[in-house]
């Protein structure tokens, strides 16, 4: 026995994924079959599930981590900081 799931999604996304799909040798039929089938594997989504962040820092390595620490240091060291009480104030403002 079979079921059938219909789905409404953007033009957009349907073509790109249909093109994807093809690229790499399936349809978006068997694509989403593949997926239901690993999800059931995996006893959920059969990838990370995530939000995005805007925080800059999330992707660096240690070593561009510390070369950054570095380049504050010498920057301040420059003369070239803020007040912490004046950028609170700032930001209260804002």
């Amino acid at each position: 026995m079979t079921s059938t799931i219909q789905i409404r999604v953007d033009d957009d996304l349907k073509n790109k994924s249909d093109k994807l799909f093809k690229d790499l040798g399936t349809d978006t039929t068997s694509a989403i079959r593949m997926f239901l089938t690993q999800a059931v594997a995996h006893n959920g989504f059969p990838f990370e599930i995530r939000r995005t962040t805007n925080n800059p820092y999330t992707y660096l390595t240690e070593d561009e981590m510390l070369q950054g620490l570095e380049q504050s240091r010498e920057s301040s060291r420059k003369g070239n900081y803020r007040n912490a009480d004046e950028v609170i104030s700032d930001v209260r403002g804002k």
